[in-house]
């Protein structure tokens, strides 16, 4: 699942008329890096929400036959926060574990050891298997601790920065009602006071793309590297 649904008030103006996914760095809209990605990882059912503007994403992304892929919607009449949109979107993921992608970060993580990961998730736990990056700039004080067997940590430190990259369970979700805005965070804290989230120390490229300065900037990165 990639998330798609947020309404982009940091990117204001770009965002008023394009979803934050669809904005374009390197020469294609961000969410297609996704795509591709995962594509060649070996990802092919995808499910994406949307809210705000979302029928600029439909339009764009089709049904994803264009990419190789097949592209469920799951829209959203109000964006549901995190939680609370991928639980909306239970009925089309199925009752396996799945992988969610924020759509506004830039990632070279190793989708495919993700998808391994995902698979030995079980409703008896661990529920959900996180990706943890260095502390940002703009998120020193990071999120979670990763402790030396793997398992994370709502507390303690040194912590890191969850990176919006994620395998779950849908047993995870199981309590929340449908069409209610849920955060993420409250759910992964609860999960890991039971011991039930383990995660990884992603090292390589990770870019939070949530203001135009850091579109801009890893445009520009994208573009030297071509």
């Amino acid at each position: 699942m990639i998330l798609a649904a947020g309404r982009g008030e940091r990117m204001r103006p770009l965002t008023d008329h394009t979803p934050k996914p669809l904005l374009p760095v390197g020469g294609k809209p961000l969410i297609v890096w996704h795509i591709e990605r995962l594509r060649a990882a070996g990802f092919t059912e995808f499910v994406i929400n949307h809210a705000h503007l979302g029928h600029r994403l439909e339009d764009a992304l089709g049904d994803g036959s264009a990419f190789g892929v097949r592209i469920a919607w799951s829209p959203e009449a109000t964006a549901l926060e995190t939680a609370g949109g991928i639980r909306h979107a239970l009925p089309l993921l199925g009752e396996e574990p799945f992988v969610v992608i924020n759509g506004d970060v830039f990632c070279d993580a190793d989708f495919a050891a993700l998808r391994t990961a995902a698979e030995s998730l079980s409703a008896e736990g661990p529920l959900a298997h996180l990706l943890l990056v260095d502390n940002p700039a703009h998120h020193t004080e990071g999120d979670f601790r990763l402790a030396a067997d793997g398992h994370i940590h709502a507390d303690g430190n040194p912590r890191l920065t969850f990176a919006g990259l994620g395998a779950y369970h849908p047993a995870l979700f199981a309590g929340l009602a449908d069409d209610t805005p849920a955060k993420l965070a409250p759910l992964l804290r609860e999960a890991m006071n039971a011991g039930k989230v383990t995660g990884q120390h992603h090292t390589g490229r990770w870019i939070d793309v949530g203001t135009p300065e850091r579109l801009a900037e890893l445009d520009c990165q994208l573009a030297r590297a071509r």
